[in-house]
């Protein structure tokens, strides 16, 4: 049947076989079909003349739909291929510094850019000869990226401290909170019953306190925000107020039934946490000054934070549980709350290291102990977990650079080092050693450019390692010169 309707159609249009067959293999797009003239016998000397009037026939190319495996390269092919596989079963980014140099390495061995393309549907365009050089290229590629891309600013980190400061009897205690710096410029820092206060500005040095009773310490203590007082919490369940300007002290709160390890002010507001697994909030205007009471932890709460707009508290315990608490504590009768707004589990260690980003809201930064090792960010509106990095060491402090997106951080076992890290890339701008025991402690300078670190091996360390600010507004400069520079008319 379906010759003849091939006969049939063959007489309706007058189309010899020949001119058919050359019409089907045109339409199947074959390149060994197309060239059917070739398998035909000669022709006449009048036909070849007539033909050579023709328009020859273009190269053979291959079929869109169809694959070419000569333009392909099987072993980057079979690597993109298993590549996806493997990143399905890594859950946590090990070494953000190493996905770089991956990225680094792609780029060499791929020649100049890996590929994520599996298959090739065109031939590549051949390579030019190794001796070949191109007259205009000096000419017209010498100078062409100069305006248009913005140049980088690079700023020089001292990998020395720039001040050492001795701290004799510095408690090495993993769950107390011993080091605050306020906006003042005064540094305070614990040791052991005392309490010395370091003016930046001057240099100058006085002892602020000294505990009363046997065997009695100072576990923790925070500045207030803007002004001269400071809160303290003492090993015998004290929450006390100073007067710093007056040396006096203002008063003493109790409800605590064990050690107070942790302080966070949230203006006249101060929030207690201790190794009673309770986060007590006190209101120092008032007489009755127990307001809340939060029950969220199982052990010692050794880290707490108040978000910059006061509306979240964070607590980190021994119990290897981040909460995120709200005000729903001021809607109960007696004060309780039991629920948390947020219960984060993902810690296998205490949770001390907390840090709130202060240039973007609900960014909370959240370090691990010595079996945990983990830096994890989270969005403390709906809980997830942004990020995770393994710093392979005790993460004992955070802090967030007030003017640029930097973090730094110091740690224990085994490496008792300080990091700063290029927030979101996670990657390490600057590691520093020098401590010989574990980095219990860390604040800022008012400024934003350094960081001073209390250690068990009894020093203070300022490492004036953050721009304060500089950084970005060099980079904005420098690309600001980049971009008009690209519009000068040569």
């Amino acid at each position: 049947a379906a010759s003849h309707a091939i006969a049939g159609l063959l007489h309706e249009t007058n189309m010899n076989a020949t001119q058919f067959e050359e019409c089907m293999n045109a339409m199947q797009g074959t390149p060994q079909k197309r060239s059917a003239a070739a398998r035909l016998p000669s022709s006449a000397p009048g036909e070849e003349a007539t033909r050579r009037g023709r328009t020859p026939a273009s190269r053979p190319h291959g079929d869109r739909f169809i694959p070419q495996r000569s333009a392909m390269d099987m072993d980057v092919s079979h690597f993109e291929l298993t590549r996806a596989r493997e990143e399905e079963n890594a859950t946590v980014n090990a070494s953000p510094a190493k996905e770089e140099y991956k990225k680094a390495l792609a780029a060499n061995l791929f020649a100049g850019g890996a590929t994520n393309k599996v298959l090739a549907f065109k031939h590549k365009a051949p390579a030019a000869p190794a001796e070949h050089q191109n007259s205009l290229r000096v000419l017209y590629t010498q100078n062409r990226d100069a305006g248009l891309l913005p140049k980088k600013y690079s700023r020089h980190i001292p990998q020395a401290p720039e001040r050492i400061l001795d701290a004799p009897e510095l408690l090495d205690d993993y769950y107390l909170n011993l080091l605050d710096w306020n906006e003042r410029n005064v540094l305070a820092v614990a040791l052991g019953d005392s309490i010395y206060l370091w003016n930046a500005s001057d240099g100058s040095i006085q002892q602020l306190m000294q505990t009363s009773g046997d065997n009695s310490h100072v576990t923790s203590l925070s500045w207030v925000q803007d002004g001269p007082y400071m809160a303290v919490g003492t090993s015998d369940h004290k929450v006390q107020i100073w007067d710093v300007e007056k040396l006096k002290q203002v008063r003493s709160m109790s409800g605590h039934r064990a050690r107070v390890s942790s302080l966070s002010w949230n203006g006249p507001l101060l929030s207690s946490g201790g190794r009673d697994s309770v986060v007590m909030q006190h209101d120092v205007r008032v007489a009755d000054h127990k307001v809340g009471t939060l029950r969220g932890h199982a052990q010692e709460v050794c880290g707490l934070k108040w978000s910059p707009s006061g509306t979240q508290l964070a607590s980190g315990g021994n119990d290897n549980i981040l909460n995120v608490w709200d005000d729903r504590y001021t809607s109960s009768a007696n004060g309780v709350c039991d629920q948390p707004l947020l219960r984060l589990d993902q810690h296998r260690a205490a949770v001390k290291a907390l840090a709130w980003c202060p240039w973007q809201r609900h960014l909370l930064a959240s370090g691990g102990g010595t079996a945990d090792r983990m830096i994890r960010f989270w969005n403390s509106s709906t809980g997830a977990c942004l990020n995770a990095v393994d710093t392979h060491s005790q993460v004992c402090a955070l802090q967030w650079a007030k003017h640029d997106r930097e973090l730094v951080s110091s740690h224990g076992y085994s490496h008792n080092q300080l990091i700063l890290w290029k927030y979101p890339s996670m990657v390490k701008v600057a590691e520093l050693t020098g401590h010989t025991s574990r980095v219990l402690h860390m604040a800022q300078s008012p400024d934003g450019t350094t960081v001073v670190t209390a250690a068990a091996d009894e020093t203070l360390r300022f490492w004036k390692i953050l721009s304060g600010g500089e950084a970005s507004k060099k980079e904005r400069a420098a690309a600001k010169e980049s971009i008009l520079n690209s519009m000068t008319i040569r």
